[in-house]
């Protein structure tokens, strides 16, 4: 028995969303902030025995922001199980509680946690008059949660993440339009608090590893502690009395110890003379406390560790952060097995970002090893070392938008082979692609070193700061990753970045050419034939899908970059690529001729001469805050980033105005009050509307116009 879903309706960060889990172990990834936590607190409320009764009180805290007003409005923690055994108990518990009886046996089955308003107030709801939001108000605006109620449903079928089902049951508060109905079926039936699924499963939740030193200083959270007490119940009671008298017999020699009795005596003199005999205790007597009860005894033992490769064996707070995190977190899975041997009707294991602390081949390690048998494990994670052995087909990928989070399922939809693919790729290739904002596919090495150097010296700001990931696919396959990015798997901006390879001369081929022209015009018209074709079937892929669109050099990145204007930067390398000084000085002049044909092949010739990489590791360091982006590129960056926070471009504008300043390019007349206008900007009183017009208007030469203008 596993979670096959999870649907989450108004809780915390999540409006509206659902995560799909397979049998065995799963991957949640996402940045910080995208809701990884309170998703495992949801599967807590619906799973975990040991979570407080308080906390099933929800509060208004807990309702999504981007509701506006909560009240009103419901909770929905809902978890969808598959593969519900034969066992004779389990199909009990689901057939009376949340299971599906239109199946028998049951293999699948429903269980809900519902936060809404108390049954007075749906009553209330239900007689007001379609449209009648004074009404609505006048109900909803007095209510506090002390007006609501939790409750477990099981055997539901709506779907309340469908915001149709949503305001047919809930409500339509936008038009103030409430069913006639209180109580729906759709949401299952109600289940007694003696049929409950979390007193039949085995759970272990392993939260994010902060400072575990202080927890194993804290008795209830020390997870030795917890171990040693379901063992001290094990004890065989004749068998540890021989341990107990010698507990005894220990206790009574430190009493009868004569530095003991001394001081015993000692303390009782002092004491009758300060306060004399009459007001003296009657008695007193120094006791060794060793405790001779089994559960005691164990609960004073304490985990000595030795690092790898020392003898020294200390305590937990003479380890590394690492090493005290690896042993806290083994504690717990070894606590996990001894809670999975109680034959439970299923078992669950979520683990939290596990990777606080703990080197990266651990991580990779950890992962790969950690599978039982018969347990679902639920990991979240923002490492990409876990991400990479992680199966995509079991990975939901948590990610913000417009203040909401959302869950998406990368395989949801592909086939075996792409997924295949897909895995290949992710496998082989070491990169942030699972956790970007917006993606940016490019074919080379050349991209990948000059973009963020372009955008870094022309913006001011990283690609980072703007939330996009360059990924270097190092080939022409772009379907193979970019299908990912789709209405149904990961709703994100993805740009394809990819050349042309036109031909930037004549290649008609003419019966005088030599054979050197001849070749070159050859290889010249085959790869504009294949760069044809790449365009024609990259754009057939993209179409229709609103998340992905191409976008291409007209030639290669190194012959656009010099077309755009950046002749003086390929100049600038000249001296590191070439030794003979008539080489050099040819080669200037043709990169200077404002040719195509002419520049075009000798920069070519100089990325193959050094190597394409290493060139443009050379040419990143001759970029400066005067170079210009090519436009494919800035049309690129615009589709996968479309919205610029106003912060950020009062930061962009901010640069390119003290660059100018360095520079003495523009007279205070213009800086000065253009600066004062930028500050209103930020505070939100001029908008970016007319602060572009105004910047271009005033510094008109500036290369940052280029952008401005896509925006």
């Amino acid at each position: 028995m596993h979670i096959s879903k999870l649907s989450l309706v108004n809780y915390r960060n999540f409006a509206s969303t659902q995560f799909q889990f397979n049998a065995g172990v799963n991957t949640v990834i996402g940045e910080n902030g995208t809701g990884k936590t309170n998703l495992f607190r949801a599967i807590r409320l619906l799973l975990d025995e040991n979570m407080l009764a308080a906390a099933y009180r929800l509060s208004d805290g807990d309702f999504h922001r981007g509701l506006g007003s909560w009240k009103g409005h419901w909770i929905v923690i809902s978890a969808e199980f598959a593969e519900i055994t034969m066992d004779e108990s389990v199909q009990a518990l689901f057939i009376h509680g949340s299971g599906n009886v239109n199946q028998d046996p049951v293999d699948t089955a429903t269980f809900n946690l519902i936060f809404r308003p108390r049954k007075e107030i749906r009553v209330q709801l239900a007689a007001i008059a379609d449209g009648d939001e004074r009404a609505m108000r006048s109900i909803l605006d007095p209510l506090t949660t002390d007006d609501y109620e939790t409750i477990f449903t099981g055997r539901s079928t709506a779907d309340l993440t469908d915001t149709d089902v949503y305001s047919a049951i809930v409500g339509d508060f936008e038009n103030a339009i409430f069913s006639d109905e209180t109580d729906f079926p759709e949401i299952g039936a109600m289940l007694p608090k003696q049929l409950s699924v979390a007193r039949e499963v085995s759970f272990s939740f392993i939260q994010a590893l902060r400072d575990v030193v202080q927890d194993f200083q804290n008795n209830r959270a020390n997870p030795l502690r917890s171990l040693l007490r379901s063992k001290s119940g094990e004890i065989d009671v004749d068998g540890f009395k021989a341990i107990a008298a010698k507990v005894l017999d220990l206790n009574k020699s430190i009493e009868e110890w004569p530095d003991v009795e001394e001081v015993t005596g000692d303390i009782k003199q002092t004491i009758k003379d300060a306060v004399g005999e009459a007001y003296s205790p009657s008695s007193l007597k120094i006791k060794s406390d060793v405790p001779d009860d089994a559960d005691h005894l164990f609960q004073s033992l304490k985990l000595f560790v030795g690092e790898d490769g020392e003898e020294y064996e200390g305590g937990i707070h003479e380890l590394s952060l690492g090493g005290a995190n690896l042993i806290y977190l083994t504690l717990k899975l070894l606590e996990f097995k001894y809670q999975r041997a109680k034959q439970a009707v299923a078992n669950f294991l979520l683990i939290e970002e596990p990777e606080a602390h703990i080197h990266t081949h651990i991580q990779k390690t950890l992962f790969d090893r950690l599978n039982y048998a018969d347990t679902q494990i639920i990991y979240s994670t923002h490492s990409t070392q876990i991400s990479e052995v992680s199966k995509v087909e079991s990975m939901n990928i948590v990610g913000r938008d417009a203040g909401r989070c959302e869950a998406y399922q990368p395989a949801r939809g592909l086939n075996s082979l792409q997924i295949g693919h897909v895995q290949r790729y992710l496998d082989a290739v070491r990169s942030n692609l699972l956790f970007a904002r917006s993606v940016l596919l490019v074919e080379g090495d050349a991209e990948e070193i000059l973009f963020p150097v372009l955008v870094r010296k022309v913006f001011g700001v990283g690609l980072d700061e703007l939330g996009v990931s360059l990924v270097n696919i190092r080939s022409t396959g772009f379907e193979n990753v970019a299908l990912l990015f789709d209405d149904e798997r990961i709703r994100k901006k993805c740009s394809v970045v990819t050349d042309l390879d036109a031909a930037f001369s004549d290649i008609t081929v003419d019966p005088t050419d030599d054979e050197a022209a001849a070749r070159y015009k050859k290889r010249a018209l085959a790869s504009q034939k294949s760069g044809a074709a790449r365009k024609v079937r990259l754009d057939g892929f993209a179409s229709g899908n609103p998340w992905v669109s191409t976008f291409y050099a007209e030639h290669t990145f190194e012959v656009d970059f010099v077309a755009a204007g950046n002749a003086s930067a390929a100049v600038g390398v000249i001296d590191e690529v070439y030794t003979d000084l008539q080489t050099r000085a040819t080669a200037k002049l043709s990169l200077e001729s404002g040719d195509s044909y002419r520049y075009g092949r000798r920069i070519l010739t100089m990325a193959k001469s050094a190597g394409k990489g290493w060139f443009a590791i050379l040419l990143a360091g001759k970029i400066d805050h005067n170079a210009v982006v090519p436009g494919y590129l800035l049309d690129a960056l615009r589709f996968a980033h479309p919205v610029i926070s106003s912060e950020t471009w009062f930061n962009i504008l901010a640069y390119r105005i003290a660059l100018d300043e360095a520079a003495t390019i523009t007279s205070a007349t213009h800086r000065d009050p253009f600066i004062e206008r930028l500050v209103e900007y930020r505070k939100g009183e001029v908008s970016f509307v007319q602060i572009r017009a105004e910047f271009m208007t005033a510094f008109p030469t500036d290369r940052i116009n280029d952008v401005l203008a896509r925006y």
